[in-house]
């Protein structure tokens, strides 16, 4: 459903930074991959290509057959709200509007009728645990209601595929193992194929294959198999194996 070939990143300037080199990867239909690397491996710019927040240098992008890059503007709009869920460290909701107006947004952009966009808002909403804060402003909740909150509004339109920067970048260990059970919920019922990028080994365990990016290359890939203690061994593992800064990995949570 998604598929990346031979994409490069060269951001120009005094000295030109090349952030990404020859990234072939391919994502299934329902699949739920990780990308772990140290800072200033490529990650996010990978992303960031990704989400069509950022352009490649070279190579090409396609999510469900379609180069987004390709498409004009309003086309290109329209084509994120129905196709692409974001989920961000820092939530990037609005404090000004209540829960459920903040889940219902992207519904608000299309046009969608009130009631159209109550039921579904109350119905995700329950599914998510958070029908009881549905008139709370966000700066009236927790940090993991609020990242449910997120996670809702990346959902209310089913997108085919979702976006996670650093979901549990911001939570403790309770909230963290909450959203990310969550998210292993709707990967396995909605069929969503979900890309996530984090620091945290215990968060990339839940993924069915973690992609490891080391200056700006593919450096190795890991499958879970059966038992999710063994690959998170195995992650650990391999990123002793790639080095960098211990303040490269958020600290370990079992």
């Amino acid at each position: 459903m998604l598929k990346i070939s031979k994409v490069s990143k060269i951001y120009e300037g005094k000295v030109a930074h090349r952030a990404l080199t020859d990234i072939d990867l391919e994502v299934d239909k329902g699949e739920f991959v990780a990308i772990m690397g140290p800072s200033g491996s490529g990650k996010t710019t990978l992303l960031n290509i990704i989400s069509t927040n950022d352009l490649p240098t070279t190579g090409q992008v396609e999510i469900e057959g379609e180069n987004p890059h390709r498409l004009k503007k309003n086309a290109l709009a329209k084509f994120r709200r129905n196709e692409l869920g974001f989920i961000f460290q820092d939530f990037n909701l609005l404090h000004t509007l209540t829960v459920e107006e903040n889940i219902v947004l992207p519904l608000t952009l299309e046009g969608t009728r009130v009631k159209e966009m109550k039921r579904k808002a109350h119905s995700i909403a329950e599914s998510l645990g958070i029908s009881q804060i549905m008139n709370k402003r966000t700066y009236e909740i927790s940090g993991g209601q609020t990242q449910r909150v997120a996670i809702a509004r990346a959902m209310i339109h089913e997108p085919k595929l979702l976006l996670a920067d650093e979901p549990t970048g911001n939570l403790d260990s309770k909230a963290s193992k909450d959203v990310m059970e969550m998210l292993v919920s709707i990967n396995q019922k909605e069929k969503t194929s979900l890309l996530m990028v984090t620091h945290d080994p215990q968060a990339a365990s839940y993924s069915d294959r973690v992609i490891f990016i080391r200056d700006g290359r593919l450096h190795s890939e890991i499958y879970r198999g059966e038992n999710r203690q063994a690959f998170f061994q195995k992650i650990i593992d391999m990123l002793s194996l790639m080095g960098g800064n211990g303040s490269d990995f958020s600290s370990v949570r079992i």
